[in-house]
């Protein structure tokens, strides 16, 4: 359906200061196209990936659905535009009265797409400002700047087609995050909105028009990169940025994808790089968005322990003052390399899209730890012991440097019970220390921890 053809109300408020649209009060977790699609996306692609995330396979003896652990957004990301020049005034998307111009050969009926995801039980989501076709649908004179037609356009054609969350990229020129958050919230319908402005647009103290924000660059299918983009939510975690309805983003997770829209710059994740990459995220309290081919058998099979492990998303879920943070790394550092092509935005360049290759490397400590208290005053505490380096070493954990934890040497030696996240057991019952031995390279040992007392 093309834009002419909504018929919607428009709405345009004043800018606002904040949020509270009743979304976000735990990070958002969902599905998203772009890591597994790219600009190849179509609407048989998405319709078939909403019945995948619904489809049922063993989570610790019960049949269990991505959405019944939680990823029920199916979102989809660029190139659903009809690129061109489109009336008098030759906006690239839009028509003359500002409303998005939809590519009718990929996407015949956005309306049956979300209609179709919420008989499933799902939630869907979209993808505004955008980095393909990017125009400034301005008045026809002076397009430095955006019209407001073209947000009243976009926002009201959301809510027509019938969408429930939105990703607002920083490619485009409508970048006010205060003017979408008004239009949305006078729709009367709440939407879920992210803010992928690379870490450019973020908040304050008593500013966050959004749910969840980008805290960095667009991440890739390498361990160098999931680390450097970890370590750009730290400073927001320290300065109570991340928080309920508010929380920092460091990007899609690229669990089970491999040679996505980056090909071969793309090489993938082994298995330890995975539960890794996967409890950085759930240990920064990172919105927890996947993206791999949820229908091809063998890569869901291989990732299926991680994504469905009900500890570590009740971890992520879980929000006790703090969003995670390091608190403890060596001195010795180590260098990840890889590399990337980037298009003139400096996004990551699609498939076919011209861009400029890019070496990349980002130094970090050889071991790094996160906590993240799970519960109020130290009854309990996640930690992820995170081996950067290429060899296997042991990491050894002295149970009193973990912040706001209510047990060990300092608490009249109240031993400490710790618990295997991954191996979903109890490791035992430590006085003072405890040693994550021989962790492979690029593994993570992930951990719960709480006084014993009596034990």
């Amino acid at each position: 359906m093309g834009g002419s053809k909504i018929m919607v109300h428009a709405f345009f408020v004043a800018a606002c200061h904040g949020i509270d649209n009743g979304k976000g009060h735990t990070p958002p977790m969902g599905w998203r196209s772009w890591n597994l699609y790219g600009a190849n996306v179509n609407q048989k692609l998405m319709e078939g990936i909403m019945e995948g995330v619904v489809r049922k396979r063993d989570v610790d003896g019960t049949p269990m659905s991505l959405c019944d652990l939680g990823y029920c957004d199916v979102g989809l990301d660029d190139n659903w535009q009809s690129c061109g020049h489109h009336g008098t005034n030759r906006y690239t998307y839009h028509s003359d009265a500002g409303f998005p111009i939809v590519n009718e050969e990929r996407f015949p009926d956005f309306k049956a797409m979300t209609t179709k995801a919420h008989s499933l039980g799902l939630t869907a989501g979209w993808y505004l400002n955008n980095c393909i076709c990017e125009d400034h649908c301005g008045d026809g004179k002076d397009r430095k700047e955006t019209d407001t037609k073209c947000y009243n356009g976009d926002a009201a054609a959301l809510i027509e087609f019938g969408f429930d969350s939105v990703k607002l990229d920083g490619c485009g020129k409508q970048r006010d995050l205060d003017v979408w958050a008004g239009l949305f919230n006078a729709s009367g319908r709440p939407i879920m909105i992210e803010n992928c402005h690379w870490g450019q647009t973020v908040p304050n103290a008593t500013w966050c028009p959004w749910n969840l924000y980008r805290t960095s660059g667009d991440v890739r299918a390498s361990y160098g990169s999931i680390v450097a983009n970890l370590q750009t939510t730290v400073k927001f975690a320290t300065a109570n940025l991340s928080k309920p309805g508010c929380w920092a983003y460091p990007d899609m997770m690229e669990v089970g994808c491999q040679h996505g829209p980056g090909g071969s710059h793309d090489p993938g994740l082994t298995d330890e790089e995975t539960r890794a990459h996967f409890g950085a995220w759930c240990i920064v309290s990172s919105p927890l968005t996947i993206s791999h081919d949820v229908n091809n058998e063998s890569i869901t099979e291989r990732i299926w322990d991680v994504i469905s492990n009900r500890e570590a998303i009740a971890i992520n879920q879980a929000y006790a003052g703090h969003s995670g943070s390091p608190f403890k790394q060596s001195e010795r550092q180590v260098t990840h390399q890889w590399s990337e092509r980037i298009n003139r935005d400096g996004a990551i360049a699609a498939e076919g899209e011209e861009g400029t290759l890019r070496s990349r490397s980002s130094t970090t400590s050889a071991w790094q730890y996160f906590y993240k208290p799970v519960e109020w005053n130290g009854a309990k505490v996640a930690v992820l012991l995170m081996n950067h380096d290429k060899s296997p070493q042991d990491l050894v954990l002295n149970l009193e440097s973990v912040p706001g934890l209510a047990c060990g040497p300092k608490f009249d030696k109240t031993p400490c019970k710790v618990r295997d996240v991954w191996a979903k057991k109890d490791a035992g019952v430590f006085p003072a220390k405890y040693t994550a031995a021989n962790l492979a390279g690029h593994d993570a040992a992930f951990l719960t921890i709480e006084p014993c007392p009596g034990c």
